[in-house]
């Protein structure tokens, strides 16, 4: 795992108005804590910090820190957490976590997947179900990630937690049964197309809706026969007259 330098200040401006005031400045207030260590609030330069960033360009890394006026030598840490305004993104605050470099440490990687599974080639899915993983090693151990070769991973094949060989000096934590890789059949939906009976010999097709001309004839026709009876009293009427 990449190891950035990073220089910080010692903070004298505290609470909500001493950390606005400090970013007023650009710079950003951050805490170092630890375990057996006395916890010390900082700053950093953001830009310094912004350029470690992309100095260590991953994930996880680790951040020497030397702080002015301090005699002794720089703390290892870990960033445990950095903290953004939710609307403009600005960064409010890091709390950083000081480690022995002599102890071992647990943290979480990512796992990527490196090759092209024979079961893909062959029409299968490469689906990948844990995207991350639990590690414990000394800091000068620790992979910045966890690389599994899929390419020969077959259809209906998977790949465990216990069957991932980790780096020297690496412990993969957790259940050794779970599936982390896996190369599936795709699944293919099922359609039952709904057959039309064609009429037998014989048989009269039943029409479920009349034509509009034909709707439009039988009308006229009962007009018609409406109309005829009122004729025929009409003239009945005349010749009584």
């Amino acid at each position: 795992m990449k190891t950035v330098k990073l220089k910080a200040y010692p903070r004298t401006l505290e609470g909500r108005l001493g950390s606005k005031k400090v970013r007023s400045r650009g710079r950003v207030p951050a805490v170092i804590y630890g375990k057996g260590v006395p916890t010390r609030t900082i700053e950093v330069v953001l830009k310094e910090w912004i350029a470690a960033l992309k100095e260590a360009g991953a994930e996880n890394f680790m951040v020497e820190l030397t702080i002015e006026g301090e005699e002794a030598k720089p703390c290892l840490a870990f960033v445990r957490e950095a903290q953004h305004h939710p609307l403009s993104g600005q960064l409010l605050h890091l709390d950083f976590h000081e480690v022995d470099p002599n102890e071992k440490v647990t943290i979480t990687v990512p796992v990527e997947t490196v090759g092209e599974a024979a079961g893909v080639k062959s029409g299968g899915v490469l689906e990948q179900v844990l995207h991350k993983l639990r590690v414990r090693a000394l800091p000068k151990d620790l992979p910045e990630v966890i690389r599994i070769d899929v390419s020969n991973l077959n259809v209906g094949q998977v790949i465990h937690l216990g069957d991932i060989v980790p780096p020297s000096g690496v412990e993969i934590l957790g259940d050794k049964t779970l599936p982390v890789v896996a190369v599936t059949m795709p699944e293919v939906e099922e359609t039952t197309a709904v057959p039309t009976a064609a009429p037998a010999p014989g048989e009269v097709e039943m029409i479920k809706e009349k034509k509009p001309v034909a709707a439009k004839e039988e009308a006229e026709k009962g007009a018609k026969k409406e109309q005829q009876p009122k004729a025929e009293e009409s003239e009945e009427k005349a010749k009584k007259k």
